[in-house]
């Protein structure tokens, strides 16, 4: 039981949630973007032998309930009884702040102010004088830096005598006003001018302003901004790709070891074949191949893609891309949905919580799937590798790779607007959300610890939740090939039965099978289509892609066969985890289901289009 209760308010990128962290010593993820905490966060801390529970309000500029963040915090606020509100300001761009900290004030008298990122001020030659802001405010105002832990100690004691204070007095020289939307804005801002202007120093040159600008009119023009975005891409991709094949390897001989010794123990147990071969040929199996294809490119992309996060660089994309985004009736924070689609659709999808209309959130619901998670981009890998940059290319195979990939990523995001457009014309019509998206300063991300947090936060999370999804999986596909009906197995009658259907599509009975058996986890699908061509009745790996190709072209595969795989690849209805989801957030069994109808229709219409239209030639 807590002895008092705290509350943390603050803008956006002002480093609230790092303080969060740094007090209740709770590993929250913080994204360097608007919006990223969009649910109330509890953690608790121990200080002058008083316990506290502090609550992570969501980021918010104001109380006037006009996005889904603000309207969670001024529920909190108004709802529940803090002992005390921490009001968390940047000290760089401290008049902006003030708004917010003037109406948490007029809510709770009982605060102070916590006056972070004073390195990143100090750099900007912003100085800000606390002890007239404490006059002005009638609140304590204490400075910090909690990246470096700097102030903290401070802070833990100015909570603890503001919350063992018993008085009830209001706080002097504040401007209690309306909070609601139609209370008078005009005197609040006329009032954080005055109050930045009277304790706001500013010395020396703003080179790291000058320098964050050069970087924007590089990064957020219309003639570079996206260029460079494609490049950035296609860089991350190329190091993926090429970082993530050698250690594959390893892991895939280290489990082909382990799987010859499981066979030795089963033999010393003596175990059934039917035991062996669904635990070993089935379950293990399954879940060795997710291992050794997700860890490694998930163990690259997580923590370069968090590198590129905390720099700041990603709300420039949303900025780049809004006005494309606002034409087809979506919203330009889709575009950051998207991004985490790339790493885990079910990621991507709780991500479309910062999006405040209802209609543009579920238009960025339905379209995230067209993005391809971490276990689609190893299918994408491989068959490019196979038929379009094979080895004979030598050390241009994989800028190759790379270059390929970019241009599928490109296809997607078209194909997703274009979707998103035809969307938009049939949901219900409701006024549009503003676009408020704060561009932070270009930061230095801290190496080893954004490097720990990544590996452990989403890349072994994502990787357990498919290893938990895979295990029963194998079990479900081993059986399939196993149990025989007539002269053949159950995989082998729903294979035959698809294969008309397939072949109209540009594939046969055989991938659209391991389509379908794939639906708990993606990475199984390559696994079940070598099983059902080698009719071994067990999940193989190949040792190299042109083994590989080899066994695909002997049944019949074609470059034409790969472009409609690959297209059928990222255009798919969603894997479990994504679909329960999606069940989670909208509510709404209907929407789950349009969600995989959508992305398989879409699919299904391009890869006959495109078979077609290659048969000619």
């Amino acid at each position: 039981m807590s002895d008092y209760r705290v509350a943390l308010a603050g803008n956006p990128n002002v480093g609230k949630s790092t303080i969060f962290n740094a007090l209740t010593g709770m590993k929250q993820h913080t994204g360097n973007w608007t919006g990223k905490t969009v649910v109330c966060c509890e953690g608790s801390f121990c200080h002058g032998e008083k316990d506290f529970l502090l609550t992570d309000l969501p980021g918010t500029y104001s109380l006037s309930s006009f996005s889904r963040e603000e309207e969670v915090t001024r529920k909190a606020l108004l709802t529940q009884r803090f002992d005390c509100a921490v009001i968390v300001l940047d000290s760089g761009a401290l008049e902006r702040n003030l708004r917010l900290a003037l109406e948490v004030l007029s809510v709770y008298p009982k605060a102070l102010v916590c006056l972070n990122l004073i390195d990143e001020a100090k750099a900007k030659g912003i100085f800000v004088n606390e002890e007239r802001l404490s006059k002005e405010l009638g609140v304590p105002v204490i400075k910090t830096c909690a990246a470096k832990k700097q102030g903290l100690d401070e802070l833990k004691d100015g909570i603890l005598k503001l919350c063992g204070d018993s008085s009830e007095k209001r706080a002097k020289n504040v401007l209690y006003e309306d909070i609601s939307p139609e209370g008078n804005k005009s005197a609040v801002f006329m009032r954080c001018r005055k109050i930045a202007s009277d304790c706001v120093k500013r010395v020396g040159d703003n080179k790291k302003a000058e320098r964050d600008k050069k970087l924007d009119r590089l990064l957020t023009s219309k003639t570079t901004g996206i260029p460079m975005m494609l490049l950035l891409c296609a860089v991350l991709f190329w190091i993926t790709a090429v970082g993530a094949n050698y250690p594959s390897r390893l892991l895939s001989a280290a489990f082909d070891g382990i799987k010859t010794e499981l066979y030795g123990l089963s033999d010393y147990l003596r175990l059934s074949n039917f035991l062996s071969g669904i635990i070993i040929d089935g379950v293990y199996t399954t879940l060795s191949w997710v291992v050794s294809v997700m860890l490694p490119p998930m163990a690259i992309f997580f923590p370069l893609f968090t590198l590129i996060e905390n720099s700041g660089y990603l709300p420039r994309i949303a900025f780049n891309l809004d006005r494309t985004f606002s034409k087809c009736g979506a919203h330009g924070k889709q575009s950051l949905c998207m991004m985490m689609g790339i790493g885990c659709n079910a990621c991507g999808v709780t991500g479309c919580r910062i999006i405040e209309s209802d209609r543009e959130r579920l238009i960025a619901v339905l379209t995230n799937n067209f993005m391809p998670c971490n276990g689609r981009l190893p299918i994408l890998i491989a068959l490019i590798m196979m038929f379009f940059a094979s080895e004979s290319f030598g050390p241009a195979s994989s800028a190759i790779t790379a270059l390929l990939l970019v241009l599928i990523l490109t296809l997607c995001v078209v194909v997703s607007l274009l979707i998103s457009k035809l969307l938009s014309r049939f949901l219900a019509k409701e006024t549009s959300s503003g676009f408020v998206l704060e561009l932070p300063p270009y930061r230095k991300p801290q190496l080893i610890k954004t490097l720990t947090r990544s590996f452990l936060d989403r890349t072994l999370f994502v990787l357990g939740r498919a290893v938990v999804v895979a295990a029963p999986a194998g079990a479900v596909i081993w059986l399939c090939a196993n149990i025989y009906v007539g002269d053949a197995s159950i995989l082998k009658h729903c294979t035959d039965f698809l294969d008309p259907f397939g072949h109209f599509i540009g594939l046969d009975g055989v991938v659209v099978m391991a389509f379908i058996l794939g639906f708990p986890a993606n990475e199984t699908v390559i696994p079940i289509i070598i099983m059902s061509y080698t009719a071994g009745g067990t999940l193989m790996d190949f040792t190299s892609y042109p083994q590989l190709l080899s066994l695909l072209s002997q049944n019949g595969w074609t470059v034409s066969t790969a472009v409609c795989m690959m297209i059928m690849t990222v255009m798919h209805f969603p894997c479990s985890t994504t679909c329960l989801t999606i069940k989670k957030e909208t509510g709404s069994l209907k929407w789950t289901l349009i969600s995989m109808a959508v992305p398989t229709a879409t699919g299904l219409l391009c890869c006959a289009a495109v078979s077609h239209l290659l048969s000619l030639f």
